[in-house]
């Protein structure tokens, strides 16, 4: 699964599923541009890449926030003339509470990073691959943009919004050479997951039909392979990696 040469951006790229998938499409021959809001973690990925013979930029930026979405997508343009695959990775949840226990400053920056970090992601994204000819984006959906779960209904509302968006926008630009797909992984052992379970890596082992949660480079690898052009008459999908929770 090759990407030789792409230019490609990873969103949340300073942990969990953003690092890994960044590791991989490096390894596979792509120039990656690391975006995160913590330099320290985008550092020590990048030095991660640098280390194994990869290649990686970094910029920090809040993509909760359109003009930061914008400005992203324009250092990318500036620095290598051209985007050709991104990754819209970044999201996350505080505790889990009732909706009606949820204050609306949480609600916000829940909606805003996980729903319209990915939105304005895509608009700028799509901007610069119509510029070139053409490109293929991935969307961290979630197991929670199919499914409900209660405790996060702002969560879980904003992944359905990403699932929707992702299949609209696919249509949209089938045409032109853009695929546009998602990924909903179910429990994986990132930072926020390990967070939110107490450090129990085997709580949710009973739901799961495989017997174990996910690890990141699992999700990457799907990841890669929707990048690649192994995927090229795929788009609009979305692509469960749970362990057949969703089953």
């Amino acid at each position: 699964m090759t990407m030789k040469d792409k230019i490609g951006l990873v969103t949340g790229a300073g942990s969990g599923m953003g690092r890994a998938s960044a590791l991989a499409l490096a390894k596979a021959g792509a120039h990656v541009v690391l975006a995160g809001r913590s330099a320290d973690k985008l550092e020590g990925v990048r030095a991660e890449i640098l280390g194994a013979g990869g290649r990686a930029e970094i910029r920090t930026a809040d993509v909760s926030r359109r003009d930061e979405n914008e400005a992203l997508v324009a250092f990318v343009e500036a620095r290598f003339g051209r985007l050709d695959f991104a990754f819209n990775n970044a999201g996350g949840h505080a505790d889990f509470k009732p909706i009606d226990q949820t204050s609306v400053d949480e609600s916000e920056w829940v909606i805003d990073l996980n729903f319209k970090g990915v939105y304005y992601g895509v608009k700028y994204q799509i901007e610069a691959m119509l510029r070139t000819g053409g490109g293929s984006i991935v969307n961290n959906a979630s197991i929670f943009g199919i499914e409900g779960m209660s405790g996060i209904a702002h969560y879980v509302a904003s992944k359905h919004a990403v699932v929707g968006l992702t299949r609209a926008v696919a249509k949209e630009y089938a045409a032109r050479n853009i695929r546009v797909n998602a990924v909903c992984p179910g429990a994986t052992q990132t930072p926020n997951y390990m967070r939110s379970s107490n450090n129990d890596v085997h709580m949710l082992d009973a739901v799961i039909p495989m017997g174990r949660i996910g690890q990141p480079e699992e999700v990457a690898e799907a990841v890669l392979w929707l990048m690649s052009d192994q995927a090229r008459y795929v788009t609009g999908t979305t692509l469960s990696v749970d362990g057949g929770m969703a089953a």
